[in-house]
């Protein structure tokens, strides 16, 4: 068999890697990188070696302490630096696993496998199958030519660049029901849209990522505000779940500000950060930075844009009668219950995304198959040829998230709810007033680290309902400032699982994702701690809006201008 290295070379590049000569060729050019793994190597070891010894500390020594939280913090730190998601990823699990079964290597080997891996696996194995489905459905009319045919209707009716990445996010706020559904569907309609215009992938995933979990978590008939509505439930607040959440909405600074943020930054036509640079590389030479070359592929001329369209619609109804089916919707939910039937936000609030969503892939993927074969513009062995082709596209994604779980796994292991609930109560008696603001920055910082944001929520929503009568404004200002950090944080994580399945429908390298989003995310956080102080001492929704949407106006204004005066001190001198 020939042995081409340029072809192994470019399929190592597919995947966000790199050929070992040139790894190391970077090493030795990049002696600041070598120092500060050698560094985090020996601090590692230094703390591992440090704990072990620890006058016959017990296992469980690290249990509801800030050790909790490192492993995560080591996996985001290494993913930053060396750029490489899978070995960060998988050195914050060993971590882990050595911090919660005390250094014992069959131990934590045991539990890298059993409660981490094979876990991972197994829980989530629902929504492999999903993005499996979609990929397959991706790949048939990418074959059929609907993708490119759409791209050449869009390229004729989307004038411009500000139509483009508008389009976008006004598809985004569209389909509210659930993130992953969000992430991939957006992602597949919209690709060829963002490339005719130049629009960088990772600039791409960020419009997806943007408008994937934040319309979620404001968007009553959502998987989100079940999450939410199910946690608060029962808890000693006065009113149900879901009223809860909906009088929660309007003090979601973190998701209303985003939009005003996607939709300023549209219209004033300006990047800033390393988004900046892969704008400027699409703008001037169209390299997009996607994850796989496309100029390769054979273009289907009997494709019309109804074959993207039609599936692509099929996909989003049968998807949300599935998830209303599992939820009890039509009689019996999927545990046997009947209290949802006829009930359509309660049956969403009953249902199992994990469920559902393969339940409405299924039948998209048949009738896609069915559907193009009667249009004749693929054969049949074209048809199963693609099975494969989606199956490989979504390996990357899918190994991501396996590792990414196994992690989170770890760190609820080490109890990193306890830690957190202690931490909160002893900012109560001091900083009353400030609560708001203390708890968006601690969702921040816990949804970051853990990579989930229903798993914040989970944990701080009893603390905040806690913490403030039940007739108190701030409940709902606390309840909406947890919320709005949980989102933030799983917004901008490498380690969370809306961020992969961003990075998969815009089909980019998911740590040029997560470094290109992280200036914008946090431009927006910064925002809403001020938002949180006022709306804190103020209580008065009206008053909140118009300080934190004066704010984040000024603040696009000023870094428009910044951006500006760099550019013309670059021009050179006539």
């Amino acid at each position: 068999m020939c042995f081409d290295r340029m072809e192994f070379t470019r399929i190592l590049r597919l995947h966000g890697l790199r050929p070992k000569n040139e790894r190391r060729i970077s090493m030795k050019k990049h002696p600041l990188l070598r120092t500060a793994l050698l560094v985090m190597t020996a601090a590692a070891l230094l703390c591992v070696s440090a704990l072990a010894v620890e006058d016959g500390a017990p296992a469980n020594s690290m249990y509801g302490t800030f050790w909790a939280l490192v492993p995560p913090v080591i996996a985001i730190t290494l993913a930053l630096i060396t750029k490489e998601a899978y070995s960060s990823l998988f050195i914050g699990i060993v971590v882990g696993a050595l911090f919660a079964k005390g250094f014992s290597p069959i131990g934590a080997l045991d539990m890298i496998v059993n409660d981490g891996l094979v876990a991972a696996i197994s829980d989530n194995a629902g929504i492999f199958l999903f993005l499996v489905l979609l990929g397959i459905i991706v790949a048939l009319v990418n074959a059929a030519g609907g993708s490119a045919a759409f791209g050449r209707w869009a390229s004729k009716n989307i004038k411009t660049k500000v139509g483009a990445s508008l389009a976008t996010f006004v598809l985004g706020i569209l389909i509210f029901i659930d993130d992953y559904f969000n992430c991939l569907t957006v992602g597949t309609v919209m690709r060829p849209v963002t490339d005719s215009h130049r629009i960088s992938r990772p600039k791409l995933a960020y419009l997806i990522d943007a408008t994937a979990a934040p319309v979620c978590m404001i968007a009553p008939i959502s998987s989100w505000a079940a999450a939410v509505s199910s946690t608060a439930e029962g808890l000693d607040t006065g009113i149900s779940g879901i009223q809860l959440f909906i009088k929660a909405i309007p003090y979601n600074l973190y998701s209303l500000l985003t939009f005003v943020f996607i939709i300023g930054l549209s219209m004033m036509q300006f990047d800033y950060g390393p988004m900046k640079d892969f704008e400027r590389l699409a703008r001037e030479t169209g390299e997009l930075g996607a994850l796989k070359s496309e100029e390769d592929e054979k273009i289907n001329p009997k494709g019309r844009v109804i074959d993207l369209l039609l599936p692509v619609a099929v996909l989003i109804i049968c998807c949300t009668v599935g998830m209303i089916y599992v939820g009890g919707f039509f009689g019996v939910d999927a545990w046997g219950g009947t209290d949802c039937a006829g009930d359509f936000i309660g049956a969403f609030g009953n249902t199992d995304a994990f469920i559902g969503l393969p339940w409405g892939g299924i039948i998209a993927l048949l009738f896609t198959v069915i559907y193009l074969l009667f249009r004749r513009v693929i054969t049949f062995k074209d048809a199963m040829d693609c099975i494969p082709k989606g199956f490989n596209a979504m390996i990357s994604p899918i190994l991501i998230l396996t590792l990414a779980v196994s992690l989170k796994a770890t760190i609820t292991s080490l109890g990193a709810s306890v830690y957190v609930h202690d931490l909160m109560e002893g900012a109560a008696s001091a900083l009353y007033s400030m609560l708001p603001a203390v708890i968006f920055l601690v969702a921040c910082v816990l949804a970051f680290a853990s990579g989930t944001s229903w798993g914040t929520f989970g944990i701080l929503i009893p603390i905040v309902t806690a913490i403030f009568p039940a007739s108190s404004e701030l409940l709902i200002i606390g309840i909406s400032a947890c919320c709005a950090g949980a989102v933030m944080g799983d917004h901008c994580s490498p380690i969370s699982d809306t961020s992969i399945m961003a990075s998969a429908g815009a089909q980019c390298n998911h740590l040029d994702h997560v470094a290109t989003q992280l200036p914008y995310v946090l431009t927006v956080a910064c925002v809403c701690v001020v938002g949180f102080i006022v709306a804190g001492f103020v209580q008065n929704v009206y008053i909140t809006w118009a300080v934190s949407l004066a704010l984040m106006l000024g603040v696009l204004f000023a870094l428009r201008s910044i951006e500006r005066k760099r550019a013309l001190s670059r021009e050179p001198i006539q």
